[in-house]
């Protein structure tokens, strides 16, 4: 489903620690969470998880949650500004940290950092067989626009 951004509503109770962006030494990290993410969804990797880091490290395209000490628990990804639009991708949390609220401040982070560079809309992709994602979207404002069939002929 794709989902487009309303009133952007930050989920409380927010989770201990803050957001960062990913950089240089977050590499290893974003290589192995990026395959994880691929995995968890069943597409495969479609891109080159070193080749997807590097873009992403480069356009400051990845922000952490950390926790008070330090430790990345979950990441959102946004894409580079097209016509307006930045899309929010690779939400992930491993699946130890997760029931947590980690994704959720990390997807409202970059949806709000969308926002501020001046986004005139900020979208993001979802499975519909995940009630957690979908849930979690609409509850920080993000309303249904359409629902897309995926094919794989190969």
């Amino acid at each position: 489903r794709l989902y487009r951004l309303g009133t952007l509503t930050v989920p409380r109770p927010v989770p201990p620690g803050g957001p960062r962006i990913a950089v240089e030494s977050d590499r290893e990290r974003l290589v192995r969470w990026h395959e994880e993410f691929a995995e968890a969804v069943g597409a495969g990797t479609v891109r080159d998880a070193d080749e997807w880091a590097d873009a992403r490290i480069n356009q400051g395209g990845i922000t952490f949650w950390e926790t008070p000490d330090g430790t990345p628990v979950a990441m959102a990804g946004t894409t580079p500004r097209v016509a307006g639009q930045i899309r929010v991708s690779a939400v992930y949390t491993p699946p130890h940290h997760r029931g947590r609220g980690y994704a959720g401040a990390a997807t409202a982070e970059v949806s709000r950092a969308a926002l501020a560079a001046g986004a005139q809309e900020v979208v993001l992709f979802t499975d519909l067989a995940n009630p957690t994602s979908n849930g979690l979207y609409q509850r920080i404002g993000y309303r249904p626009v359409a629902d897309f069939a995926v094919y794989d002929f190969g």
